[in-house]
Formats: structure tokens, C-alpha cells, sequence
């Protein structure tokens, strides 16, 4: 295998890249070619294609709809009485005018059984004032004579089964609705005269169908424009009442996309709240109560973190000339004691390695409460290539147990940044892999081009992370559990530094682990020269 550091290797590197692409790249299936997949169809099975959930009405939406269905049912309503009212009074009127008909053809009838019944209807019928549409039937023993008066005033004979309809209509001094055969429908009122001799008097409905029929149409035109119209003030109306919701929607809107969990938020925006009295008013000032609430909530978080801030960076700048005497008088301690016992020089020499170990502690806390107070880094350009290849020589001393793989672009992989905490990363990304994995594990460091960034993936083939530990992972003083076989002591904080320097250069760092395969994924903008 050639090392970091010896010739060739970046030679060697630049082409395990190209062929760990082709290694690694999925088979695509011909377009052409039969799926398996598709065998679920010609089986029978269920399709497992989910249909585009509905999309959810609005609230004004609703209100609208439920407006309008109140609106057609109250007009319906309405509407139906009206007609049926006016359909029912007009028949009373025609029954009113047909009893007076009738009444006086029971004046006018001559006595006894008549001797010429068609004489004796047209008699009748030819008093002045009687309307057009007029029938009348005499039926006495078994003559049946009928006579209608026509629309030109005419005196005409109805037909056969017209005349017959008229002729069963009961002489119970009721009016009747009968359909006269081609004649169309009457009200009819038959009037016993003589014990044999009765007579049918009849009114045509036509001009009161016609009349409920205009009348039916016109409420439905009016119940219509009416409905449109309400429809139209409704909405604006709605619209209007509502605005207060929207401006509540769009204010948490921009409340969500601020960076609340970190930093201090400035949480100035509010609901404008016209009138509180009402329930739309109430609930913007609840709302507006409830964002005073979290922005003090947000302040003093904020307070409280400055001052741990201040206390770490203070103390971590203190500790320093401490942690370095006792480092330096151990040293000496340890250099010099030769006639100490065994015991006391084990004794120098743990202090000495602890002295070591709190300094990286403290080291590394400094460096945190630098990146949390916002420092400025240094934007120079930085050829990740040659970073990465020198921290996974300085990896492979430290861990001569690990196999160490390096895969680099063929184009260059710069990027604008501070350099040592830069290397800071990849170093932190590697002791992590190599403190966390047994002997034997390989790990591989690769740099490649994704859009406008460089990306840096640090993977192994360890026995993983817990799934319980993903979210917490970048946390300060996150440490992994014994599935990932820790073999050396680590501060903690090796990755809450990597997270810190990342977001710093405007980056994105993610995970993905599962058995036999952990992956730190690292991306940071390009270079605008590169």
C-alpha cells in the first residue's frame, strides 16, 4: 500500500478515486428491459402508487360554501311557499269564480226534465260575460251534451272523452282538477239540477300554470342574482374579516424562518391588532402576548449563554499558565528524578499525560467560545487536496492498525478559509474514525465536486454509530457507547468543533451511519477562483 508521504502517492490517490467511482456506480437498467417490480401488476396485486392526497379547504372557502348552501336552502324554501301560496290562492279564486258560474246556470236552468239539452248549454253559455275556456255539460238520463266556449269565442263541441271526463266529475258541489282528454287540465264542479238532470260547469287551469309557472321562474332568477350577489359581498366581506388570520399566518411565517435556536434572535415582528374585542382581534393579541413571552424567553437564554460564554473563555485563557507550569515542572520532575522510586516517577508521568490531555480540553474550549462569540476567520485559499493528504499521513502514525485510503479530485479542490482550523476538521474527522473503530477497520478520506461545493467525506467500515446517538452527535461532550469499540480517551468535543469551524466557512456537515458503514460528510463553497 503507498503511505502518505511517499512518492507516487498522490498519484496513487488521484486513481483510486477514478476507480472507486466506477467501483461504486449502480448497474441503471435498459429502459427497455422488464422491471420486476412490474410482475405486481400482471398478478393482480394492488397497485402501490398513492394517490395525491385532497387538498384541504380554506377557512374561507368553507364560510363561503356554508353561506351559500344556507343561502339556496333558505331561497328554496322560500321560493316553494311563494309558489305554492300563489298556485293555491289562484285555484281559490278560479273555484270562487267557477261557484258563481254555476250558480247562476242553476238560475237560468228551466224546469223539469229539458226537452233539448244542447239548447238549453248554449243558452248558457251565450250570456255575456262568461270566459273563454268555459265548458259546460248537461247530462240528463243518458244524453250527454258538452259545450265549450273557444278561444275566438266560438261555441264549439269538446270530444267524446272530454266530454265523458266532465261527465264523471261526483255532484258534490266540490270543485274538481281533472285532465280533459287533449283539452288540458280544468276545474270542474258538477251541480245535481233535477233528480235525473245534473249539470258540469268547468274552468280551464291553463292561465294559472302559466301565471305559478312565471312566477316560479322569476323567484328563481331573483333567488339567483341574489345569491350571486351575497355571494360576492360575502366574500369580500369574509375577505375583510379574515385579513387579520393572514397577517397572524404570515407573521409566524417569519417567525419560523429565523434562526431561533441560536444567537440573539431579534423577535420584533407582531400582528397589527385593530380591535381586540373581536375573536380574530383576540387571537392576533393573544399571539402578539405570546411572541413578547418567547422573545424575553429568547433574551434571556441569550444572557445566560454570553455569561457561560465569558465564564469558558475566561477560564480556558486562565488555565492555560497553570495547566503549562504543572506540564513543565513534570517534565522536569520526570527528566531529573532519577534516583525517585518507580511509583513517583508513574506518578510525574500520569500527571504529565493528564496535564497534556487538560490542555486539548482547554485548548479546544477556547476555540468554541472564539467561534460562538462570532469571530472573524481568515479567508484565504485553501488547497483541501494537500490538507487532506498530510492529516491522513499524520492518521496513519497514530493508527498504523487502520488501513488508510485517500481519493482525490482530478481538478483542484480550493476553497476560501482559515487553514489550521481547515485542518482542524479533517484531523478531528479522522481521530474520531480512528479512536472509534477496532483494528483493522479501513477508513477512507475522499475529496470531490458536487455543484459549487467541495466535499469531504470521511467514511468507514466500523461497526457504526447508535441510532440513539445520531441527533446528540454534534453536541459538546457527545461521546460514543462501546458499539463503536473507543480505545483512547477523546475531550468530547472533537466534533462540536468540526460543526463550529464548518458553519463558520458557510458549510454543511450531516452523518450517516448504519453497521459496517459510518460516513462524515463535510461540504464547503468553492473557491470563486477555483
Amino acid at each position: 500500500m503507498t503511505r502518505p508521504g511517499d512518492p507516487g502517492y498522490a498519484a496513487s490517490a488521484r486513481a483510486s478515486a477514478t476507480g472507486a467511482t466506477s467501483a461504486v456506480d449502480p448497474v441503471e437498467p435498459a429502459a427497455d428491459e422488464f422491471q420486476w417490480d412490474d410482475l405486481g401488476d400482471v398478478a393482480g396485486e394492488p397497485s402501490t402508487v398513492a394517490r395525491r392526497p385532497r387538498r384541504p379547504w380554506t377557512l374561507r372557502r368553507r364560510l363561503l360554501v356554508i353561506v351559500a348552501a344556507l343561502l339556496v336552502a333558505v331561497s328554496a324554501a322560500i321560493g316553494v311557499v311563494t309558489v305554492l301560496v300563489f298556485h293555491s290562492t289562484s285555484v281559490d279564486r278560479l273555484d270562487a269564480s267557477l261557484r258563481a258560474t254555476a250558480s247562476r246556470a242553476t238560475e237560468v236552468a228551466p224546469p223539469g226534465f229539458p226537452s233539448d239539452p244542447r239548447a238549453t248549454v248554449l243558452e248558457f253559455l251565450q250570456v255575456p260575460g262568461q270566459p273563454v275556456g268555459t265548458v259546460g255539460v248537461l247530462v240528463a238520463g243518458d244524453t250527454v251534451v258538452g259545450v265549450h266556449i273557444s278561444e275566438t269565442g266560438e261555441l264549439l263541441e269538446p270530444s267524446a272523452a272530454a266530454t265523458q271526463a266532465f261527465a264523471a266529475v261526483p255532484p258534490d258541489g266540490r270543485p274538481h282538477s281533472i285532465t280533459a282528454g287533449g283539452m288540458g287540465e280544468y276545474r270542474a264542479l258538477a251541480v245535481q239540477t233535477q233528480p235525473q238532470v245534473r249539470s258540469v260547469l268547468a274552468l280551464p287551469l291553463a292561465d294559472v300554470n302559466s301565471q305559478t309557472a312565471q312566477l316560479a321562474l322569476t323567484v328563481a332568477i331573483v333567488a339567483a342574482s341574489g345569491l350571486v350577489l351575497a355571494l360576492a359581498l360575502g366574500s369580500v366581506v369574509v375577505r375583510r374579516a379574515l385579513s387579520p388570520l393572514a397577517e397572524v399566518t404570515a407573521t409566524a411565517q417569519r417567525v419560523s424562518e429565523l434562526p431561533l435556536d441560536r444567537g440573539d434572535v431579534a423577535l420584533g415582528e407582531r400582528v397589527p391588532v385593530d380591535d381586540e374585542r373581536t375573536e380574530v382581534g383576540r387571537l392576533g393579541g393573544a399571539f402578539n402576548r405570546m411572541l413578547g413571552h418567547v422573545a424575553s424567553a429568547l433574551s434571556a437564554r441569550e444572557e445566560s449563554e454570553q455569561k457561560v460564554r465569558r465564564f469558558v473563555a475566561d477560564a480556558s485563557h486562565e488555565l492555560r499558565t497553570p495547566l503549562a507550569s504543572i506540564r513543565g515542572y513534570a517534565e522536569l520532575t520526570r527528566l531529573h528524578g532519577g534516583e525517585l522510586p518507580p511509583d513517583v516517577v508513574h506518578a510525574i508521568g500520569r500527571i504529565e499525560s493528564e496535564s497534556v490531555r487538560m490542555t486539548e480540553l482547554v485548548e479546544d474550549l477556547l476555540l468554541l467560545a472564539r467561534l460562538d462569540e462570532g469571530r472573524e476567520l481568515a479567508a484565504l485559499p485553501v488547497d483541501l487536496s494537500r490538507v487532506v493528504v498530510e492529516a491522513v499521513g499524520d492518521a496513519q502514525a497514530a493508527g498504523p492498525g487502520h488501513d488508510w485510503e485517500v481519493r482525490l479530485p482530478d481538478a483542484a479542490a480550493v476553497v476560501v478559509g482559515d487553514e489550521p482550523r481547515l485542518r482542524q476538521v479533517v484531523t478531528n474527522l479522522l481521530a474520531n474514525a480512528r479512536v472509534h473503530t477496532p483494528d483493522g477497520t479501513s477508513v477512507v478520506a475522499s475529496l470531490e465536486h458536487r455543484g459549487d461545493d467541495v466535499v469531504l467525506t470521511v467514511e468507514d467500515d466500523g461497526p457504526g454509530i447508535a441510532p440513539a446517538l445520531a441527533d446528540s452527535l454534534f453536541e459538546r461532550f457527545a461521546r460514543g457507547d462501546s458499539s463503536r469499540s473507543r480505545i483512547a480517551g477523546s475531550t468530547g468535543l472533537g466534533l462540536a468543533i468540526v460543526k463550529a469551524v464548518v458553519e463558520a466557512h458557510h458549510g454543511d456537515v450531516s452523518v450517516s451511519s448504519e453497521p459496517g458503514r459510518t460516513a462524515f460528510v463535510v461540504a464547503l463553497p468553492l473557491a470563486p477562483s477555483a
